[in-house]
């Protein structure tokens, strides 16, 4: 399992807040952009993960894209997917990390 750079509990608020995007924009956008550039850069590398740009393995040289491709702030750019929420999941199960007990606790 790779070392991530974001606590977990972190990526499950995204993922809720994500699920409530309609209602919760003005919430994921202060959130995410609240994340230090280590754990924003994480978030995209899971992401990309879920979404299959990157293998699991590969997850020191998707952070490291992210870090270097950054051109939008991070809240806008995951919102531009309308999936963000199942590719985040997507992309920590892929890592072995099972985040719902954690999304559970939020609800």
């Amino acid at each position: 399992m790779a070392e991530l750079s974001i606590a977990r509990d972190k990526v499950a608020e995204v993922i809720v807040l994500a699920r409530e995007m309609n209602r919760a924009e003005k919430e994921f956008d202060a959130f995410v952009s609240g994340l230090n550039d280590e754990e924003q850069a994480s978030l995209v590398a899971i992401f990309w993960i879920g979404r299959g740009n990157f293998d699991a393995e590969d997850y020191a040289e998707a952070l490291e894209t992210a870090y270097n491709e950054k051109t939008t702030p991070t809240h806008d750019y995951l919102k531009g997917s309308p999936h963000l929420a199942d590719h985040l999941e997507a992309g920590m199960e892929a890592l072995g990390i099972d985040v719902t007990q954690d999304e559970e606790d939020l609800y």
